[in-house]
């Protein structure tokens, strides 16, 4: 009666048998505080095979430590499927620890039947009867299957289940019983509430979040909306959400404060001047525009200007309007303009529809045109070698993002990833300054694929600094390759230590290695490594390189907004490592 009692005990409340010492200790001899204290165990002859396979300290510090691993030794017994398994008596004499044990007979599932397990029960959880026919029975893993039918039960509106043995029966140490489950009653959301200093719109929250009035209950979906919110830059989470149920209902609070999101900063270059003599300088510049969240809807805009070098300019804008017609999608509108000096003039506008999932991640889709022409200032040679050409270029991909970092402005520990994929079609557009029997020999249309990819990883060294991993390229592949077709690297947001778009490459890859050490929650030291690849697949001019960068910088707050300093050398064949080709860069970030 004792041992199925015991048994019945472990089956019904379903906890992992935690090991009790019983009996008494009897005190022996006086023993200093730090003598080492030896342990020996007493068992049965049945019961001597089975502790001769387990591993245990024979020597232990002191007496406490020996008890622990007694404990260690029944509980793992326990586990094992020896249920019984029990120190009957243990005391100290001398500098030894004698312990009277108990093993008993292994328990075996004769049976664990399907009591009431619907369909999608038995997928969700795993469970098969031929899983649990004369195998030992360990409670670890009776209470992990427990657990997957619980997680199911929750995540598809009943956090109220529960799940129990039914129609036990043990003969022989073999239990056969019936497993049950009881959903009580279906919980739905009713409501969706912000709670702090945040204009955030309830509305636009239910839709991110994807928690819908009259949807079932999910409490998988409640933990990582805390998480998709830390991706969001204009809000910050104070406190983990609540839920509170009220009979079949369910309503969620959110605890939310406004982050100062929105941007405006400008960044000063000065780098030297290659077509000037002397040592003349030359300025080039940045601004930025952001407003985020506009009037707590989450809609954002974002504007751009670079002047990356003399008569080069790059303007950059974007749109993201979340909830779509009431859905959970995200459309986005992209332009980039790029005037390369007299050269070549490129705009390139993008449309894409953007969906949120709840791990972390947003897939898009979208749709790029690329109109790239040759200003009349070109020079014909260049024309004539292949180096330019007009072209139109429409293209389809997906993109992919997954971001779990912990700060969205100054991380310091965590993931970020950004893979995308597109294909094509590129015409080339016929130039007047050519002869009409110059094209007969290209093909004027053909199929292009690009990849490209961003990969973070943010390593929390200590309290205060934290080390950056990145690795950055795209590839771009097309039988027929131009200048104004190629990936521009180089400056402040890719290889540092060179000048803005320095290197034309169809393809490139860079690594980067960065030490923060932070001074204040927003404020940091920075020192640098970053080593790339590029190549260029021009017909006319192959070239391919392994330049580098180095160098170091400050980022602090001030009352104005965040400022910023990166002084850098780069190496490559083009330029050599030297204090006279260092750049500096500088600016600030108003956030308001």
């Amino acid at each position: 009666m004792y041992k199925i009692v015991a048994l019945v005990w472990c089956l019904l409340f379903c906890l992992p048998v935690v090991a009790q010492v019983q009996g008494e200790t009897h005190a022996g001899s006086a023993m200093p505080a730090q003598q080492k204290v030896a342990l020996r165990f007493y068992t049965s002859e049945e019961d001597a095979p089975t502790l001769r396979k387990y591993n245990y300290a024979a020597i232990l510090p002191d007496s406490a430590a020996a008890r622990q691993e007694v404990q260690n030794l029944v509980y793992q017994l326990q586990q094992d499927a020896f249920l019984l398994a029990s120190a009957d008596s243990l005391y100290l004499r001398n500098d030894t620890l004698h312990v009277k044990l108990h093993i008993g007979q292994a328990f075996k599932w004769a049976q664990l039947r399907n009591g009431n397990l619907s369909e999608g029960i038995l997928v969700e959880s795993g469970f098969r009867e031929k899983f649990y026919h004369e195998v030992p029975f360990k409670p670890a893993e009776y209470v992990k299957l427990q657990q997957r039918i619980l997680d199911y039960a929750e995540r598809n509106g009943y956090p109220f289940a529960s799940v129990w043995l039914d129609s036990i029966n043990i003969e022989d140490n073999k239990i056969s019983a019936a497993l049950m489950v009881e959903k009580a009653f279906v919980v739905t959301y009713d409501s969706l509430q912000v709670l702090g200093g945040s204009k955030t719109k309830p509305k636009f929250l239910m839709h991110y979040l994807q928690l819908y009035p009259g949807q079932p209950y999910n409490q998988q979906q409640i933990e990582a909306s805390q998480r998709m919110l830390t991706a969001l830059p204009y809000i910050k989470v104070t406190r983990p959400p609540q839920v509170r149920f009220a009979r079949d209902k369910a309503r969620v609070y959110y605890f939310l404060e406004d982050r100062q999101a929105n941007q405006l900063d400008g960044v000063v270059g000065f780098l030297p001047d290659p077509t000037r003599s002397g040592n003349k300088l030359l300025i080039t510049g940045e601004a930025s525009l952001n407003i985020r969240n506009i009037k707590g809807t989450g809609k954002s805009i974002g504007l751009q200007w670079r002047r990356v070098n003399k008569g080069s300019v790059i303007l950059n804008g974007e749109y993201l309007h979340p909830n779509l017609l009431g859905t959970p999608f995200e459309l986005g509108a992209k332009f980039n303009l790029l005037k390369q000096d007299s050269s070549y003039i490129t705009v390139q506008p993008r449309l894409q529809l953007g969906y949120y999932t709840l791990k972390y991640s947003k897939f898009s889709v979208f749709n790029e045109w690329r109109n790239s022409r040759i200003l009349s200032a070109a020079n014909p040679q260049q024309l004539q070698n292949l180096d330019l050409a007009d072209a139109r270029t429409t293209t389809y991909g997906l993109n992919y993002r997954w971001n779990n970092l912990d700060d969205f402005y100054f991380p310091r520990r965590g993931r970020s990833v950004e893979l995308q994929l597109a294909a094509g079609t590129k015409t080339l557009l016929r130039n007047p300054d050519l002869e009409k029997s110059f094209y007969d020999t290209l093909d004027l249309k053909t199929n292009q694929l690009s990849i490209s990819m961003r990969l973070e990883n943010f390593f929390r060294l200590g309290k205060n600094s934290a080390l950056l991993t990145r690795l950055q390229g795209e590839a771009l592949l097309n039988d027929q390759i131009f200048l104004n077709d190629m990936y521009r690297i180089g400056g402040l947001s890719s290889l540092r230590g060179f000048d803005d778009y320095f290197f034309y490459a169809s393809s490139y890859a860079v690594g980067t290695l960065e030490y923060r050490l932070f001074t204040a929650q927003d404020s940091y030291v920075l020192l640098f490594y970053d080593q790339g690849y590029y190549r260029s697949d021009l017909k006319a001019s192959l070239a391919s390189g392994f330049p580098l960068g180095v160098g170091g910088g400050i980022s602090f707050s001030t009352g104005a907004g965040i400022f910023q300093l990166v002084y850098s050398l780069g190496k490559s064949e083009q330029q050599p490592l030297s204090f006279k080709y260092s750049k500096i860069h500088f600016g600030i970030t108003s956030k308001f």
